[in-house]
């Protein structure tokens, strides 16, 4: 199992603050998909970032988390919302003493119950092809592309463009778009691998 921690890629948490946010914050209904999110840092940081600025805004958003899960611990460890003291002793201290509170466990802690609520973690093969849903406003997937083939990468991206509405695709700084779907998406920033879907 891949560890991984909070906050741990701040460039695309500040990229998806900065651009993103702007562009959704007014839907009724916000609906982003993380493909791969292991045991769950990744989509609750972002919903950390997205309570911290959208305000109650924030009450029409729903993350849902996804991941093969072959160890089958990845639901009820997102669910319960605790993690141990290495893996979020790197969030900054005003952000950490909101949102997170001692858990009866020793030097573990838990997420507030209003970041918990906007995450849902649901079992899913990428290589199936098949979306967790459609409407999509963001679709964020990092450290998954990597271990697929180049025809696998193309035929999840083209998966992941349908799924989208009028929305953003966010990726690792590492993994560049295939030149074959340059045409379903546009970088947003240069520097980034952050892009919209073109329709």
């Amino acid at each position: 199992m891949a560890f991984t921690y909070f906050f741990r890629d701040m460039q695309t948490l500040e990229m998806i603050r900065d651009y993103v946010i702007p562009q959704i914050r007014s839907r009724r209904y916000i609906h982003i998909w993380d493909a791969g999110c292991a045991m769950g840092p990744e989509p609750y940081s972002l919903a950390i970032v997205l309570r911290e600025n959208m305000g109650m805004i924030f009450r029409n958003v729903k993350i849902h988390a996804t991941d093969i899960d072959n160890s089958n611990l990845f639901g009820d460890i997102i669910k319960k919302g605790i993690y141990p003291r290495e893996m979020v002793q790197r969030i900054p201290e005003p952000i950490f003493s909101k949102y997170f509170s001692a858990a009866d466990e020793p030097e573990h802690f838990i997420i507030s119950e209003e970041i918990r609520k906007s995450v849902e973690f649901t079992r899913h093969n990428l290589l199936d092809m098949k979306p967790i849903r459609t409407g999509l406003n963001l679709v964020l997937c990092k450290n998954v592309l990597l271990h697929f083939r180049e025809e696998e990468r193309i035929e999840v991206l083209k998966m992941f463009y349908d799924a989208l509405d009028d929305g953003f695709f966010a990726t690792e700084q590492t993994q560049k778009i295939p030149e074959q779907m340059q045409q379903y998406f546009e970088p947003v920033v240069a520097n980034a691998q952050l892009y919209r879907k073109v329709t």
